[in-house]
């Protein structure tokens, strides 16, 4: 039998970053989803930039450096409870693009840290993404959890649909 993977992904005080005179983040209830094309799937390994498809890839933060490439998109999912029960509560996507023959990327680390920072905050921001990737992370949601799926906002699934 295949283990399903679990948005909750370690304890709470082994995941907060952060330090004297720094704001701190608590990724406790934060996971992260890698799409490409019309696949999605959980890869916690996005939250350090460890994933497997960023492992020996030297990223620039100039998008016309790297021509040709794959477009992936990370996906943050922050989870919550509420009086029904989990939830997914903040989801957000930024691009990314690979171009693994030449092992170069382009990724805006600001945009991705901001996005991080909205599904922290229990926003929803996927407009970014087409129809094709919107369908693949509802699928994922609603398989990984359906009782999550069933207990997220309206706002989420609107914007999945």
């Amino acid at each position: 039998m295949k283990k399903k993977s679990q948005f909750q992904i370690i304890r709470s005080d082994s995941t907060t970053h952060g330090g004297y005179y720094t704001g701190t983040l608590n990724l406790s209830n934060l996971s992260s989803v890698l799409i490409h094309r019309d696949q999605a799937k959980i890869d916690l390994g996005l939250l350090h930039a460890k994933s497997a498809v960023e492992r020996g890839v030297r990223f620039t933060a100039d998008r016309e450096e790297i021509k040709q490439g794959e477009l992936y998109w990370v996906v943050w999912v922050a989870v919550d409870r509420n009086e029904q029960g989990p939830y997914y509560a903040g989801v957000s996507a930024c691009p990314m693009v690979i171009n693994h023959e030449e092992r170069r990327g382009w990724k805006n680390l600001a945009e991705h840290v901001n996005r991080m920072d909205d599904a922290l905050k229990r926003r929803i921001r996927l407009g970014e993404l087409g129809d094709i990737e919107k369908k693949a992370l509802k699928k994922l949601l609603i398989e990984h959890n359906e009782e999550m799926w069933n207990n997220s906002s309206d706002e989420l699934k609107q914007a999945l649909s």
